[in-house]
């Protein structure tokens, strides 16, 4: 019986050794058929390696009118004159809105009828005094009352101006929220006028790299839109970051240019502290849809990998996953290449 059982054991083993070894010898035929259908490709290589260096940081922003008011009335009434449309250019002191003026007209009537009287009442009682016919306290109650008829001839002279809205600086009109015959009421928002003469770009950045943002500092800038790459210097910068975005709003002044525009999207460039980075030459990724990839040589083959990149250095590609430093990968030759397929090292 035991020997029954021994015997057993051993024509397992036997098995098992010979299933494994025609396993290897198939895999290695594969590989070999592999080989013979895929001709090997020559390549040029480089080492994956740390570097130090700085970080860059985009960060996304649009652009506004350094110079941008809301146009709103100071009185009520309806609107009669609204000379403007979306894109007018208006120079500085043109006529923007115009109300109603009759109520207003005729409280300044009024105040200008009080006035005069009061002007004559103290006319009449300094000639009294000057007979003795009069005290010097009714001249000088006198002169009080034709102090307040005078500022109220003036307010109402104010109001009255109130009514013809004017541009407080030259720009053109980028919103229009009234029409002739609405009525207008202090603080209502009835135009936006900005000056696109004086751009900026206002963007938001991670509380984190607030330090190394200041007044003064040049900050690279690209305007997709309009295809251009200019450099803008930063104006403002917020002290502290906003506890629920933990960002901070940066405005950075921009050259003027007939392309840009308020609203337009921009991307800004800031660079951080130094770090150990992994690198690649950048000839060595290539893109599949949205997938990154590049080639790594392992035992003469070209192995595919995924992987994900962060900033552009000089001619080399940050690689924040998907290799290792120290590992080869191929920069030329590998337009053609497929997993797996045999290379040769040039």
């Amino acid at each position: 019986m035991r020997y029954r059982t021994t015997l057993s054991l051993a024509l397992l083993f036997l098995g098992l050794a010979l299933v494994s070894l025609t396993g290897c010898r198939d895999g290695k035929k594969a590989e070999r058929m592999t080989d013979e259908a895929t001709p090997a490709v020559t390549v040029s290589v480089a080492q994956a390696e740390e570097k130090a260096a700085a970080r860059q940081v985009e960060l996304m922003g649009s652009l506004q009118a350094t110079e941008r008011a809301e146009i709103a009335a100071k009185v009520s009434g309806s609107i009669v004159t609204l000379p403007v449309v979306l894109g007018s250019r208006v120079e500085k002191n043109d006529l923007l809105v115009e109300i109603t003026a009759g109520e207003i007209s005729a409280r300044q009537r009024q105040a200008l009828a009080q006035l005069e009287q009061a002007r004559r009442n103290l006319e009449r009682e300094r000639k009294l005094l000057a007979k003795n016919a009069a005290t010097p306290e009714a001249v000088k109650s006198l002169q009080d009352t034709l102090r307040i008829a005078t500022a109220a001839y003036e307010e109402a002279g104010t109001m009255l101006d109130y009514t013809r809205v004017l541009a407080p600086f030259s720009g053109l009109v980028t919103r229009k929220m009234a029409n002739v015959g609405d009525l207008a009421t202090p603080g209502k928002p009835l135009l936006q006028l900005e000056n696109e003469a004086r751009l900026q770009v206002v963007t938001n950045i991670p509380e984190s790299l607030i330090m190394h943002v200041r007044p003064g500092d040049e900050l690279p800038i690209h305007v997709p839109s309009a295809g251009l790459d200019f450099v803008g210097t930063v104006a403002e910068v917020a002290p502290t970051a906003d506890r629920l975005s933990r960002t901070a709003p940066v405005k950075i002044n921009i050259p003027a240019d007939p392309k840009l525009h308020s609203g337009q999207f921009a991307r800004v460039s800031l660079t951080s502290d130094s770090a150990r980075t992994l690198v690649v030459p950048a000839s060595a990724l290539s893109t599949y849809g949205q997938m990154e990839r590049l080639f790594v040589v392992q035992d003469g083959h070209a192995r595919l990998r995924l992987i994900r990149s962060g900033a552009r250095l000089d001619g080399e590609v940050e690689i924040l996953s998907g290799l290792k430093a120290g590992e080869t990968v191929v920069v030329e030759g590998g337009r053609t290449l497929v997993d797996g397929q045999p290379v040769t090292v040039h």
